[in-house]
């Protein structure tokens, strides 16, 4: 995919979720089923870096299952931290403004390492296969001896009711030679109408990605609660150092 294409799509999710951040967070669960199936991956305490942390959902289920970590969120959409920060009242929370696309975002952290990083429902907003294993490999730099980085992939295509959200690329003023193979444009219809970019990044594909970024899976598994599989979760490791 050309930097062309991978700028129009990057802006068009980050125009979407500054736009309809109230919306989105109101269509959010407080946690995911799949959520509790992390916990034995996750600390009980210390720093723990949640990337694409969106309205900071992630830091109230931990809290709720008394983990007292030292929370730290990464989010590009400034609508999406405001709704954060003004929810996390009584949590250890920091929300750092940072866009994970961009060079040197990484500077922006409190901290160089962390025991565990969180990705959750990030990776398939990622326009490219290259991009997608640098964002990998940028996270596992992230790890601290023996950390631990968790993942969640929407699996879209497994509902109907999803796969009747997907859209034409003419939408976006894009054609299908222009995107991958697993790209999708969806729409959006809850307070107004607009579009998202997503790949579907399959169980395979995340396998892929993490050998080549470096990474070796410690876990893999499907839960939504709902018995759909509308995501896919993994659980990533640095490589040993030969």
């Amino acid at each position: 995919m050309d930097a062309a294409t991978a700028k129009t799509l990057l802006d068009l999710n980050r125009s979407f979720y500054d736009q309809f951040a109230g919306q989105f967070a109101q269509s959010r669960t407080l946690s995911q089923p799949g959520w509790r199936r992390l916990l034995p991956f996750l600390p009980e305490s210390g720093p723990l870096l949640d990337v694409g942390c969106g309205h900071g959902r992630l830091a109230h289920f931990l809290a709720s299952q008394g983990r007292r970590v030292a929370y730290v969120g990464v989010d590009s959409s400034q609508a999406l931290l405001e709704i954060a920060r003004a929810g996390a009242v009584g949590l250890e929370a920091v929300f750092v403004e940072a866009d994970i696309t961009a060079p040197g975002w990484r500077r922006r952290l409190p901290h160089a390492r962390y025991p565990a990083v969180t990705a959750l429902a990030v990776l398939h907003h990622i326009p490219g296969w290259e991009r997608r294993r640098a964002l990998l490999a940028e996270l596992g730099a992230l790890l601290a001896d023996d950390g631990l980085l968790a993942l969640s992939t929407w699996q879209f295509m497994n509902e109907a009711r999803l796969r009747r959200k997907v859209t034409p690329w003419q939408a976006a003023g894009l054609s299908a030679e222009q995107v991958e193979a697993g790209d999708y444009l969806l729409d959006w219809q809850r307070g107004g109408q607009g579009l998202r970019y997503c790949h579907l990044v399959d169980e395979a594909e995340l396998v892929r990605l993490a050998g080549q970024a470096g990474l070796v899976v410690r876990a893999l598994f499907q839960d939504d609660g709902r018995g759909s599989n509308l995501n896919q979760f993994a659980v990533l490791a640095r490589q040993a150092a030969a």
